[in-house]
């Protein structure tokens, strides 16, 4: 029986009927919001669904199927069906086309062993973004709870089952998967439990990118370890630990490029093609230069909006200066911890390094979910409920925007 049901009977002299105290557990609070949470991503889709012009990307009317294979999804599904090419596909200039090569095998291939019981691969891609986005929402209260308490950390599920990025849950996305991975790593880190992480790095690294910023987590984590090991001692095993699995993160994130360049017989095979996907945007220099991206699109994006550029490069640093100041010194930050503040740091540091902002930043910014907790802490009802609406009025727009018309060169998730 859990405190409150004790302190009930205590009141009552009553046994505290068993319904309730169901429904006291939190894994039934959560599913509840959960369910409550995808009814409504439900009648998100099937509105822009109803709403969508004919001329719209999937037609007027597309059915939640169609929506769960669309952008992305098309490219996992053709890897479980047909794994990756050899040759590397070509345009007319001779550049490397897009291609599988872009995306992990891990979560095609459960997906196809999912469906192979569910009777196809959409749905048991869905399957295992469904139940992945529910055990993200279990580890995000457990990850949270000790920091913020109890209902401050129901609130964050709430806002984070309820976010603009929601649908994730419900299409045939890698995304809800690669976010439980990441808040099991972080568990990992808080509770001291290492050995973990020895199954959890290799399926992190192939099933989205992002191995690397777990590598760099790892070693901030390290770093800050050693600096307090005064107030904690860090005894020569959890040294060890830190130290291989650092080394194990880095390696496992470097390995994709290196397979797909063996299997391809290039070695810039992987590179090449996520610059396929930059080259619609701001062409091809060349090659990859790591924190290029973000100048690069800030001049892209400034110049289509008709501002000075150099506006937009002032404005880049004033962002990075302010986003990182609010990670490390507002008390709402704080409160986290330091091992969920070291993954935003981390995270964010790694998609100044490799990624070239577009309309797909949104979807990008979802590993830094555990920091709904903060947005939660403040006790103000009309706050939470202020948040949660403006939860619902983004998933919204981000539903219509890329899957009710997904016409515009910013219509890509």
């Amino acid at each position: 029986m859990t405190a409150s049901g004790l302190r009930a009977e205590a009141r009552t002299g009553l046994p505290e009927p068993a319904a309730r105290r169901l429904l006291r557990q939190p894994a039934v609070r959560i599913a509840a919001i959960y369910l409550a949470s995808r009814v409504v991503t439900t009648a998100f889709f099937l509105l822009a669904a109803g709403l969508s012009p004919p001329g719209s990307r999937f037609g007027h009317g597309a059915d939640l199927a169609t929506y769960a294979v669309a952008w992305d999804a098309q490219y996992y599904q053709r890897i479980a069906a047909e794994g990756y090419p050899i040759d590397l596909p070509l345009t007319d200039a001779g550049d490397v086309a897009q291609n599988a090569w872009a995306f992990m095998p891990f979560y095609p291939w459960a997906a196809q062993a999912t469906g192979w019981l569910l009777g196809s691969w959409t749905a048991g891609a869905v399957a295992l973004a469904l139940v992945a986005g529910y055990l993200c929402c279990l580890v995000l209260r457990s990850i949270l709870k000790p920091a913020i308490g109890e209902t401050a950390s129901l609130w964050a599920v709430a806002f984070f089952a309820s976010a603009p990025l929601a649908a994730m849950f419900q299409v045939a996305y890698a995304e809800a998967p690669f976010l439980l991975l990441i808040m099991l790593g972080i568990r990992c880190l808080q509770r001291r439990r290492y050995g973990w992480l020895y199954a959890i790095l290799p399926a992190m690294a192939f099933t989205r990118p992002g191995a690397l910023a777990f590598a760099l987590c790892l070693g901030l984590f390290g770093i800050r370890r050693w600096l307090t090991r005064a107030q904690e001692p860090m005894a020569r095993p959890e040294a060890v630990h830190i130290v291989a699995l650092g080394a194990l993160a880095t390696t496992l994130g470097l390995s994709w490029p290196v397979i797909a360049g063996i299997v391809t017989g290039r070695p810039d095979a992987y590179l090449a093609t996520e610059l396929s996907w930059r080259r619609l945007w701001v062409g091809d220099d060349g090659g990859f230069v790591p924190f290029e991206g973000w100048p690069q699109a800030t001049d892209y994006w400034f110049r289509s909006w008709g501002l000075d550029p150099a506006w937009g490069i002032v404005g880049l640093v004033a962002l990075v200066i302010a986003v990182g100041a609010v990670i490390a010194f507002s008390p709402q930050a704080v409160r986290l911890g330091p091992e969920i503040r070291l993954w935003a740091a981390s995270y964010l540091i790694y998609l100044l390094a490799v990624f070239l902002p577009q309309s797909s930043v949104f979807r990008l910014l979802f590993p830094l979910s555990p920091l709904w907790g903060a947005v939660a802490l403040p006790r103000s009802r009309a706050w939470r409920l202020g948040v949660l609406a403006a939860c619902l009025v983004g998933q919204w727009w981000w539903i219509w925007n890329m899957y009710g018309l997904g016409t515009e060169f910013w219509h890509i998730p």
